[in-house]
């Protein structure tokens, strides 16, 4: 039987596992990352963050070299846990492994386990681990990890149930957190984000620097997420075990898992769980943006009905892009990412059942075979990050930037997509594109549309 020889990747259309989890810790207050593998791993992501984000980030590291990846790397990750607590007196420390670390078996719960030990008589912060290969998984996959981590090692033993929420959105905007946070509080509902980045990722302008930056979600909260009344959770495409299964599983907290809310359905469905779990009906302020949203459909119909898009990124996000397009009558043809889950298919499938023809759907990606595809495909547009540009650029097409990175542009951290209002906004920049992209090609030059 014949196989297909393996081409190495060229342009992946993924990033470091121990990318994500670094992200889910920021998210939390007054936390550090701190990476247990060689300083370049950190160096490499802090840039990499700084590019989308425009804030600083900083990710400690145990700064590995040849002879701890012979001799093991434990006494480099106690030492660098006491430098972080000397420079930053951190509330919790989220420890994230490397390649290098995975390889040579670094048992990293051990190690901490011994240092709690052996430095018990000072002032200690919360210790997070998890386990974050780059060769196992995506940023995604690290995020995921890191967020079920610390429902797992930092929630305390359920004492009563309470009216509050917990909201586990995924790798969202800090601008889509933000507007998150506004939706529960019209409901009337007292929410638990976690990560919160809405402000450690996208902070105000500053006279004197923050080591750790403000914002995040405090300790507290997270301890008493096992006293909930239930949790949300974004995602179609998540593992088996997550922070919404830990705790339902660990403390009888139900778990709403819900797709990402973009568009106008799956909105929909994340407004009636907050109907239902508030007791109100959904405030007059949303029922007028989805009346907006639906009203700007209409609007926008004849620039873009029938164009032919290619979709990449994130599972979950490149899920719930396929749903709103089945909405604004833009036809999906080629959907990929560089995840390995083998539940895309299934998910898409769920959400575009009203498209007029499938999707080819592609996993575990990188960017060669997405453009080998695309090109002979001849699609009118193309959506996702900034990794696509040069491939757009070729083929004379315009790029809507969605998710992370978005190096090429300014403003990628305050993008919303999610609720009405998020897709309103993802709807103009759409329709937008088109239009500019007829403008452009026009030998005429004309300027009404």
């Amino acid at each position: 039987m014949s196989k297909t020889n393996y081409v190495s990747t060229t342009n992946a259309c993924k990033l470091c596992t121990p990318l994500g989890a670094s992200l889910a810790f920021r998210g939390v207050e007054k936390s550090v990352p701190f990476l247990h593998g060689s300083q370049g791993c950190a160096t490499y992501m802090r840039r990499y963050i700084i590019s989308h984000f425009r804030e600083p980030m900083d990710i400690a590291s145990s700064a590995l070299g040849e002879k701890h990846a012979v001799y093991g790397g434990g006494p480099n990750l106690k030492k660098g846990l006491l430098n972080v607590m000397k420079k930053y007196s951190p509330r919790v420390v989220g420890v994230a492994t490397t390649c290098l670390t995975e390889t040579i078996g670094d048992h990293v719960s051990g190690i901490l386990h011994e240092f709690k030990e052996e430095f018990g008589d000072l002032d200690l912060p919360e210790l997070v681990h998890v386990s974050t290969p780059s060769y196992n998984g995506t940023h995604m996959d690290g995020w995921t990890g890191a967020v079920q981590a610390m429902a797992d090692q930092l929630v305390f033993e359920k004492t009563e149930t309470t009216e509050s929420v917990n909201l586990f959105p995924g790798m969202v905007s800090p601008g889509d957190v933000r507007n998150l946070k506004d939706i529960f509080e019209h409901f009337g509902l007292d929410v638990t984000v976690l990560p919160d980045i809405s402000e450690t990722l996208d902070g105000p302008a500053l006279l004197d620097y923050e080591p750790i930056p403000s914002g995040g979600t405090p300790v507290e909260r997270i301890q008493a997420m096992s006293n909930a009344a239930c949790s949300i959770e974004f995602g179609r495409c998540l593992p088996g075990s997550t922070a919404g299964i830990t705790l339902e599983n660990k403390y009888g907290v139900p778990c709403h898992g819900l797709g990402m809310p973009v568009g106008i359905r799956e909105t929909d469905r994340f407004m009636d769980v907050l109907a239902k779990t508030s007791g109100r009906s959904v405030p007059r302020r949303y029922l007028m943006d989805r009346g907006r949203l639906v009203d700007a459909l209409v609007d926008g119909h004849k620039y873009i009905s029938g164009k032919r898009a290619v979709i990449y990124g994130e599972e979950d996000l490149v899920v719930g892009l396929v749903a709103f397009m089945s909405e604004i009558g833009v036809q999906p043809i080629l959907v990929a990412t560089g995840s390995k889950t083998g539940k895309l298919a299934g998910a898409i499938a769920k959400v575009g059942s009203d498209l007029r023809q499938q999707p080819l759907i592609r996993e575990g990606v990188d960017f060669h075979d997405i453009a080998e595809q695309a090109d002979e495909l001849a699609p009118d547009l193309v959506i996702g990050h900034s990794k696509g540009y040069r491939y757009c650029r070729d083929w004379g097409v315009p790029l809507v930037r969605v998710g992370f990175p978005i190096h090429d542009r300014f403003g990628g951290q305050r993008l919303r997509i999610l609720g009405y209002g998020g897709a309103q906004k993802l709807y103009d920049r759409i329709v937008n594109a088109v239009l500019e992209k007829k403008q452009a090609d026009s030998h005429i030059g004309y300027g009404y549309l």
